[in-house]
């Protein structure tokens, strides 16, 4: 027994089996051994190391720096604001489970966020019509920029056909498709919406922003945690709700953020301008040359002005923070942080208190020219004036212009919330715009269609539209491409009307300029009536979808007394235009107060303004300098907008507005408008005629009232060609500055081409006695003369000034007419500014600035730029006071200054600019104050202002302002001005 047990162990001994039980017997309790070092012993520090392994770095926004006017007040700085964020923070195994978790969470964070009472940030190109559809917001290439980042391609011409063409209503139809972002609920199981936390069914609404926001988040999904804001400068209330129940909502966070604020920005927006979110053509850009790719898509850049200008100085430094998180984004530990830099700050030249003011007196007088031209009638007739200071407005055009600058919203008759009288309105629109419809069906359609030069002037306007703005513009169905302009059936309809709109559509689609794949798909079988037919009804429908076609409606039912001048009066209480004011509303409704006598009332006390209006005139500007350093005081355009609603959070229906506004306010009528300087540019031309010694400072020139040496004649301004006379007899210069000679200057002109025979003034005449162009005068030479004075001026260039300008034009023919400031002279306020300082300090033209220093956060100064000379006039003495004489001798003589000429004394010269025998001329002033020590220079220019007397009366309140000569309260009134509509001469 005892052998047979040993042989079995000595066998099993030496057996491979028990080689292996042992083997596995170690490894075994290795394992075990290891397993409870790190669950036991170990468990809570290898917790913590598998949930660190994420390293995230965020960016550390930096602060924008502040602008400060030149008295240190604060015109554009930062405020403190919560933003929420969100961070798709979740790991999915299929797209609909991430489509349920995405919108689940971000739809219940923008109920938490509108509960509050803060919106959802969503910077999107389509909105919800006023036919309860969706439309897009933009146009052209920032359109098809939309579709491109959308449908995720870097080049717009990566787009598909159908990608690029589609309806706003079918791209939000695709992306909700569960391939995209999986908002059509009805693919969902009720479970599954329970689970995630979502309703049975979006409103468009809620669609439209849970697109918008998954679109936002789809932007930045190339790179990992990074965030997309989807709320910005939430209320206290908001983010202490999200801040308690954060787990709630996985990737949603507030962050601290600032925004952009700015003082008094009516006044100030076209100096400043305002900052936005970079667009991608401003990305590239600004991280182009020396940009060292600083920027990304989330930042916030200058969109215009000064914002825009001084964008490196005023963006500061962003700075960054190393975490540790979770994979829940949960921050769980801060490994490193480099703090930002805040952006530089800008001193301006501005006075603020200066700028406001001199925006309200512009605002004054031109509501008082437009108050003193408006008449109670229905049209008026321009033919039968014989000078444009006749020019009148009728008071329907004033009840139209309502309408067509879009201060009363057409799209408003039609909501739920309309009021009684908005939905009468909207009602008989209705059935006018249904008869218009059959009559343009016809007109398209009829064989017997009437002939364009026979239809009412209504009808015509409706088949223009038609035809430019539909098929040519709108749609590109009619491909202007392919029109052969030489076509005599082209000819007829747009030159003499003698044919009718179906003929000319016949003949369009018989000769191919019609494409009408974009009106009907299948035109295998089609003949011409049909598709004239399918054109019809493709015009029409894309007429009742369009504004402008409305606006003309409104326009001819306004005229043609469907809607009355009460009705218009009574939608400025409903729509919120005017505060509601039950005793003027009901004064209107029964008759007790005439319309025109309402809104002539509510135009003298400013409720509605020029601005508003937009007739002619309804813009101004003005421009006051430091004539001994170039220092821009006051840099003025009227109107200006609220930059406030487009910078940060921008409000697209703010911005269409004003894009769409007739009186333009983008545009600087300070820097970027050019008209003809008119008289004001007199001083260049005396300034040549007695440095090229053709006339001598005290010699005279005999101004018999019209200028004949050059044809055709020039009249000057006391010349009557009613009574066919008048005339100034000889005058100095000093004199013909005063009385703006335009026969002097016109002499002056000519005399600098002379060749030869120089003082010979006798027309020349041909064997039919009638005059022509002298054989000893050369218009070149007058005008290269006139062009190298004008540049010592500054006439030459741009004036420096740091925002966008227009580049001034000197005329490059015609020097008779060049010397008295009309030709083709054209230069903007802010170089007839230059030009004024230049003449008060005695010919040291300064460039002109707004930048008095930069400084850091710490106010430290980092640049202070010193006065830069662009050019001099070098006149002696004496030629200088002739100048100044005569111009104080405008002043003396001026009806305008009237007030204050017995208590100051300053020097100027007006001038009157003509550019269209239909519009009224421009109104121009130039000086300098006081006469004997200039401090300010200034230029003042109210586009259409009928007289320069109306721009010389601004100039004076503002000299008045400035040098406290009166009271602030009999200045600023904020009334319109009482001033003088037409002049006492055509300077």
């Amino acid at each position: 027994m005892f052998n047979y047990v040993k042989n079995s162990l000595s066998k099993l001994i030496k057996s491979r089996l028990i080689v292996l039980v042992v083997l596995f017997a170690l490894l075994a309790g290795i394992l075990i051994q290891r397993l409870y070092t790190m669950q036991i012993i170990n468990g809570e520090k290898y917790l913590t190391d598998f949930t660190m392994q994420i390293k995230k770095e965020t960016t550390l926004k930096s602060t924008r720096g502040n602008i400060y006017d030149r008295d240190g007040n604060a015109v554009a700085y930062n405020k403190l604001a919560y933003n929420v964020t969100y961070e798709d923070v979740g790991s999915y195994d299929t797209t609909r489970e991430r489509n349920l978790a995405m919108n689940g969470s971000l739809y219940q964070i923008m109920k938490v966020i509108e509960d509050g009472g803060d919106q959802v940030y969503t910077n999107y190109a389509i909105d919800i019509g006023s036919d309860g559809q969706y439309e897009f917001t933009r146009e052209g290439f920032n359109l098809l920029r939309f579709r491109a980042d959308i449908f995720g391609y870097a080049d717009t011409e990566d787009l598909k056909t159908d990608e690029r063409n589609c309806t706003a209503e079918e791209m939000m139809q695709t992306l909700s498709t569960k391939k995209w972002y999986g908002i059509d609920l009805s693919v969902y199981t009720e479970e599954e919406l329970q689970e995630y936390g979502l309703p049975s069914s979006f409103t468009k609404e809620e669609q439209l922003k849970l697109t918008a926001l998954r679109s936002a988040v789809a932007q930045n999904s190339y790179q990992k945690y990074v965030t997309t804001t989807i709320a910005k400068d939430i209320s206290k209330d908001t983010v202490a709700v999200i801040m308690e129940n954060k787990d709630r909502y996985p990737g949603v966070d507030v962050e601290e953020d600032s925004i952009r604020v700015y003082e008094d920005g009516l006044y100030m927006a076209p100096l400043i301008g305002y900052t936005g979110q970079v667009s991608a053509e401003e990305l590239e850009e600004l991280n182009g040359e020396n940009g060292n790719g600083q920027y990304s898509s989330s930042d916030i850049v200058g969109k215009s002005g000064l914002e825009k200008y001084f964008e490196k100085e005023l963006r500061g430094q962003n700075g960054t923070k190393t975490v540790y998180v979770d994979n829940l984004g949960k921050v769980l530990k801060e490994d490193s942080e480099v703090a930002p830099q805040a952006g530089n700050d800008i001193h301006l030249t501005i006075d603020r208190n200066l700028q406001i003011a001199v925006y309200k007196i512009l605002e004054q007088y031109i509501a008082g020219i437009v108050y003193n031209k408006i008449f109670d009638a229905e049209k008026f007739d321009k033919d039968s004036i014989s000078s444009e200071d006749d020019i009148l407005i009728p008071i329907y055009d004033v009840y139209y212009s309502l309408f067509e600058n879009n201060v009363l919203d057409a799209d408003h008759l039609a909501s739920d919330d309309a009021s009684d009288n908005e939905k009468r309105i909207y009602s008989e629109f209705q059935s006018r715009e249904e008869e218009i419809f059959s009559e343009i069906r016809g007109q398209m359609t009829s064989s017997s269609a009437t002939a364009y030069q026979d239809l009412s002037e209504e009808m015509q306007v409706y088949e223009s539209f038609i035809v430019d703005d539909v098929l040519i513009e709108g749609t590109e169905v009619l491909d202007k491409d392919k029109i052969d302009t030489n076509d005599e059936m082209w000819t007829k309809w747009s030159n003499d009307g003698s044919v009718s709109l179906n003929e000319f559509l016949s003949y369009a689609i018989s000769k191919n300029w019609i494409d009408i794949t974009k009106v009907n798909s299948d035109t295998t079988y089609l003949d011409t009536s049909e598709i004239t037919a399918a054109l019809a009804d493709y015009v029409t429908d894309y007429l009742s979808k369009s504004d402008a076609f409305s606006r003309q409606v409104y326009k001819y039912m306004i005229q043609n007394y469907q809607i009355s001048g009460k009705d218009i009066c009574l939608l400025l209480f409903d729509q919120g235009i005017l505060k509601m004011n039950e005793e003027d509303y009901s004064a209107l409704e029964n008759g007790a107060v005439s319309a025109y006598d309402f809104i002539m009332a509510k135009i003298y006390s400013l409720e509605i303004t020029p601005a508003m209006l937009a007739l002619e005139p309804c813009t101004g500007s003005a421009v006051i300098t430091d004539p001994d350093n170039g220092d821009v005081l006051a840099c003025v355009t009227y109107p200006g907008y609220d930059n406030n609603r487009l910078a940060n959070n921008m409000d697209d229906d703010y911005f269409y507005k004003l894009n769409s506004d007739k009186s333009s306010p983008f545009y600087n009528k300070a820097t970027q408008e050019v008209t003809a300087p008119g008289s004001t540019f007199k001083i260049v031309a005396a300034t040549a005629g007695v440095m090229e010694g053709v006339v001598g400072a005290y010699d005279t020139i005999n101004c018999t009232g019209k200028f004949q040496l050059i044809p055709p004649d020039v009249n000057c301004w006391i010349y009557s060609e009613r009574y066919k006379s008048g005339s100034h007899g000889p005058l100095t210069l000093s004199q013909a500055i005063k009385e703006s000679c335009n026969f002097y200057f016109n002499t002056v002109g000519y005399m600098l081409g002379k060749t030869s025979d120089f003082t010979n003034l006798t027309p020349e005449t041909d064997a039919d006695g009638n005059v022509v162009q002298s054989s000893t005068y050369n218009d070149a030479q007058a005008i290269s003369t006139l062009t190298k004075y004008a540049a010592m001026y500054g006439f030459d260039a741009n004036t420096g000034i740091e925002i966008d300008e227009t580049a001034p034009h000197v005329s490059t023919a015609d020097g008779a007419r060049t010397a008295m400031g009309q030709a083709g002279n054209t230069f903007t306020t802010s170089q007839l500014s230059r030009y004024a300082a230049t003449i008060a300090n005695n010919g040291t033209c300064y460039d002109l600035t707004l930048l008095d220093r930069i400084t850091d956060s710490d106010n430290n100064t980092l640049e202070e730029p010193e006065p830069v000379v662009h050019s001099t006039v070098d006149l002696s003495s004496d030629l200088w006071d002739v100048i100044h004489s005569g111009m104080n001798g405008v002043y003396q003589s001026n009806a305008a200054f009237t007030d204050i000429k017995s208590s100051f004394n300053m020097a100027g010269k007006t001038g009157t600019a003509q550019e269209n025998q239909d519009k009224p001329n421009h109104a121009l002033f130039i000086g300098y104050a006081p006469y004997d020590t200039p401090e300010i220079a200034m230029a003042v220019r109210i586009t259409n202002g009928y007289s320069s007397t109306n721009a010389a009366s601004v100039a004076k309140d503002i000299v008045s302002y400035y040098f406290k000569l009166k009271d602030e309260s009999d200045i600023i009134t904020n009334t319109a001005a009482n001033v003088n509509v037409s002049n006492s001469f055509a300077d």
